[in-house]
């Protein structure tokens, strides 16, 4: 085993410990909302959770955008070679 196999970053539990942080740091964000009124411009913005819902929509439909970019921009593995 090398020095780089036992980093930090790549251990089990340190993964582990960053996604409970991870979720929770989230959680936090959304729950923040029942103390801290937000005050929407649309109306629709200021339902409980918006913003998260919101992120995590627009986070999906990129992705999904730049997988069909992708495709849509695809070369052939010998493009240059003809």
């Amino acid at each position: 085993m090398t020095q780089s196999d036992n980093h930090w970053l790549t251990r089990p539990t340190t993964i582990r410990w960053l996604w409970i942080i991870g979720y929770s740091v989230l959680a936090m964000t959304v729950l923040l909302q029942l103390l801290i009124p937000v005050k929407g411009y649309f109306g629709v913005d200021s339902w409980f959770g918006f913003g998260a819902l919101f992120g995590f929509l627009s986070c999906v439909l990129m992705v999904f955008g730049a997988k069909f970019i992708g495709k849509l921009l695809k070369r052939p593995e010998d493009y240059y070679d003809v």
